[in-house]
């Protein structure tokens, strides 16, 4: 998602057929979709929806994906409640959508997940992921939680006037190289802010030829795509298990 400066309604791309293997439950104020790893463990990670919202079956898919790799996965509705965005909105009143669905308030939804997954699934080791308005959201926890063992925050920019560079923990950026929402000039900014300032490990890493959403919103059936997505994945949870141990 782009920087707030310029905020824009990103298109939906692929809507994924998929059904779900997890359920609905109700965290403390708030809906969320979880799945629950097979095996007894005491590793979670939270989802963070992007502009369409928590019951997008592309971002259930991840939450399913980390589900089979050991991880009780979270997917609250961050906007509580609140319409996600719609393809067939009027575009010309996304900043005024955007401007109640504001990513850095948050806490007090995160504070219900981080309680359940602790009270209720036991969990010890937590992480973050997010996409586009979801991404933002984890840059944004990777710099307030210290909890949050590790953050993957999928093509979201925190705005520029807010400090964003002094990450708790690691956390791994993803970007692609044709997003027309995020100028390469500031994934590149952001890259060599971090290179100055981050006393923690972190990688920002675009792939190439690939747009905005690439990871969840586009289907891997074109043979150009597939191997980035994949790629995206693969880091996503390579990343994920490095620091969540």
């Amino acid at each position: 998602m782009a920087n707030e400066a310029q905020p824009c309604p990103c298109a939906l791309g692929d809507l994924f057929d998929y059904k779900g293997l997890g359920q609905e439950i109700q965290i403390d104020h708030i809906k969320a979709y979880v799945c629950k790893s097979k095996i007894p463990s005491d590793k979670a990670v939270i989802v963070v929806q992007d502009v369409y919202g928590w019951e997008l079956p592309n971002t259930r898919l991840f939450v399913d994906l980390l589900a089979s790799h050991g991880y009780t996965a979270v997917l609250a509705d961050f906007f509580v409640g609140k319409e996600p965005w719609k393809s067939t909105n009027d575009a010309s009143t996304f900043i005024q959508w955007l401007e109640t669905r504001p990513p850095y308030k948050v806490d007090k939804e995160v504070d219900a997940v981080l309680k359940y997954l602790k009270d209720e699934c036991q969990a010890k080791k937590i992480g973050v992921i997010g996409f586009c308005w979801g991404g933002i959201v984890t840059h944004y926890l990777m710099l307030k939680y210290s909890e949050l063992k590790a953050g993957v925050a999928f093509y979201g920019l925190v705005r520029e006037d807010v400090d964003k560079y002094n990450l708790l923990n690691p956390t791994l950026f993803v970007f692609g190289e044709k997003d027309d929402l995020i100028p390469l000039e500031q994934v590149a900014s952001l890259d060599q802010k971090l290179k100055e300032n981050a006393k923690v490990d972190y990688k920002v890493k675009v792939f190439p030829k690939q747009g905005h959403g690439f990871a969840h919103r586009k289907e891997d059936s074109n043979p150009e795509d597939k191997p980035y997505i994949e790629e995206a994945r693969k880091d996503m949870l390579t990343w994920l298990n490095k620091y969540i141990k």
